[in-house]
């Protein structure tokens, strides 16, 4: 059965984000995951997971300045130091939440251009290298172009290369089920290829970004495919509800209390 985390940058946002903590235990999931946790004390996001049994799945590496658009800067020669000084940023929120793996986010950039792939692979491998003594993993997520226009890492095949490409042991692929069926379609045979190095999954319904309970994608069947596959790490629910989160979770009955 998969384990799920709810997604705290989208679901339960009728609440300030760590009280969106103890929704997320009630509601009856035992993992969390969000895209940025430093507005907030490590000290405190971790107390609060303590507190409700959670275990948080992931969370993202600083961005830069996001209400800026920024999108990383792992693809960025000029970036570099700021990269290098994003992984001091987040250890000290890995070591008080307890997660095991980190999102490194590519940035906006043309991946026609040979340094802009050059300094991807760089900063790739040097942050998965810089994380692999702490016992975390690095991954990263092929992202749309209709979500995140020029977004560097837009791609399932060339993510797989590049992990397939460096062999370091503590890179994987996030797998995000919503911008595979836009970018490639072909979800389940995708899957079934990439599992051996798959660190993260993460869902919504296609096209309209809510609930996995309808649209394009059977997901009863993509969830029994997990189970098939012997995948078993989590499944992030980054999706926008509908409306109320709890309102919306008849889907999640099922699997609710799933053991992290």
């Amino acid at each position: 059965m998969p384990r799920f985390a709810a997604n705290l940058s989208m679901m339960f946002t009728e609440v300030p984000f760590l009280d969106r903590i103890d929704a997320a235990a009630k509601a009856g999931f035992t993992a969390v995951e969000f895209l940025f946790p430093y507005d907030h004390p490590a000290e405190a996001v971790g107390e609060r997971l303590k507190r409700n049994g959670l275990t948080q799945a992931l969370f993202n590496l600083p961005p830069g300045n996001w209400d800026a658009g920024e999108k990383g800067f792992a693809a960025l020669p000029e970036r570099f130091d700021d990269l290098k000084r994003s992984l001091d940023t987040a250890l000290p929120y890995a070591k008080a939440t307890g997660v095991k793996r980190l999102h490194l986010m590519a940035g906006i950039a043309d991946r026609s251009n040979a340094k802009a792939v050059e300094q991807f692979y760089k900063s790739v491998a040097w942050a998965a290298e810089f994380f692999a003594p702490h016992g975390l993993d690095v991954v990263i997520e092929p992202i749309n172009s209709r979500n995140v226009p020029g977004y560097f890492l837009n791609d399932f095949g060339f993510a797989r290369d590049l992990i397939t490409e460096l062999k370091i042991s503590n890179l994987k692929l996030q797998f995000d089920i919503y911008h595979c069926q836009i970018i490639h379609g072909d979800v389940t045979m995708r899957l079934r290829e990439m599992m051996p190095i798959t660190g993260h999954i993460q869902i919504a319904s296609i096209p309209s970004r809510n609930e996995p309970d309808g649209e394009e994608l059977n997901y009863p069947f993509l969830f029994a495919e997990l189970d098939r596959l012997g995948y078993g790490g989590f499944v992030g629910c980054e999706y926008n509800p509908r409306g109320k989160t709890t309102d919306g979770l008849a889907w999640f009955k099922p699997y609710a209390g799933a053991k992290s």
